[in-house]
């Protein structure tokens, strides 16, 4: 699937965006190593921390359904520069991306930006990094 194709289904998701505090739709599209596309929109809260990003959502609802490799992940929103995630997206990107990871991001003026998760989290805290001994 090309990143155009995947942002087009990132588009679409954005429609789907609960948004009645800032009005800032944001959605997202992941395509998983064996094939699968999940998409995903942000999902306010009125108490504003449980809100859930457009990359979560989709990420999530992946891992649910059984996926947990993925080759790429749009992203897009009304921004004027192509839109990038959140710290904490890019953390759960760091879960369950390969560093290579292709992530195209995206605006609705057609601007689409080619990257990957290393660019976006150089030096990510991974299990890698957890002090495992002494553990059972």
């Amino acid at each position: 699937m090309t990143g155009k194709e995947l942002m087009e289904l990132a588009l679409k998701a954005r429609e789907r965006a609960y948004v009645p505090y800032s009005n800032y739709k944001v959605g997202a599209a992941v395509l998983g190593s064996d094939g699968k596309v999940f998409t995903g929109c942000n999902i306010e809260n009125a108490a504003y921390s449980p809100t859930n990003c457009a990359e979560r959502t989709a990420i999530f609802k992946a891992v649910s359904e059984g996926t947990t490799k993925f080759s790429s992940l749009a992203v897009v929103a009304d921004s004027a520069t192509p839109v990038t995630p959140c710290g904490v997206c890019r953390q759960v990107m760091a879960e369950f991306f390969d560093p290579h990871t292709t992530v195209y991001l995206g605006n609705l003026q057609g601007e689409m930006v080619e990257t990957s998760l290393e660019k976006l989290l150089p030096g990510a805290f991974t299990s890698k990094d957890l002090n495992q001994e002494g553990r059972h």
